[in-house]
């Protein structure tokens, strides 16, 4: 199992920008496929993006794509999500995941989760 610890949520203004951080502990090689999801109160999780690790590949939901970037640092075992001007529709709880499978967007394919960090966007 893989061990994930999102940072950086909070508060920020629409059309601001916010970094997300999610550090990767345990059978980090088990993880092909870090993720990133967001869940607002009764809506269901969906996909944010992705980044394939041992490619750098990443790949995005139409909503954020343009705005939001995934990277990682392999040194490190983090990946971060960048968002950049940020709408109201994005606040929301932001969920690293971590998978086997490359390429996925379903929630099924990733076997470890973060705890989540809050981001909330204001007018």
């Amino acid at each position: 199992q893989v061990q994930l610890v999102e940072s950086g949520g909070g508060l920020v203004q629409a059309g601001g920008s916010l970094r997300l951080s999610c550090v990767a502990s345990g059978r980090t090689f088990n993880r092909n496929t870090m993720a990133w999801f967001r869940q607002t109160p009764g809506k269901e999780r969906e996909f944010v993006g992705a980044i394939v690790w041992s490619s750098g590949t990443a790949y995005y939901a139409m909503s954020v794509k343009g705005r939001f970037t995934i990277s990682r640092d392999n040194a490190k075992n983090t990946v971060y999500l960048q968002m950049n001007s940020l709408k109201l529709e994005d606040t929301a709880v932001y969920y690293c995941a971590a998978g086997r499978t490359p390429g996925s967007t379903a929630q099924p394919s990733f076997d470890s989760w973060g705890q989540g960090t809050q981001v909330t966007v204001s007018s």
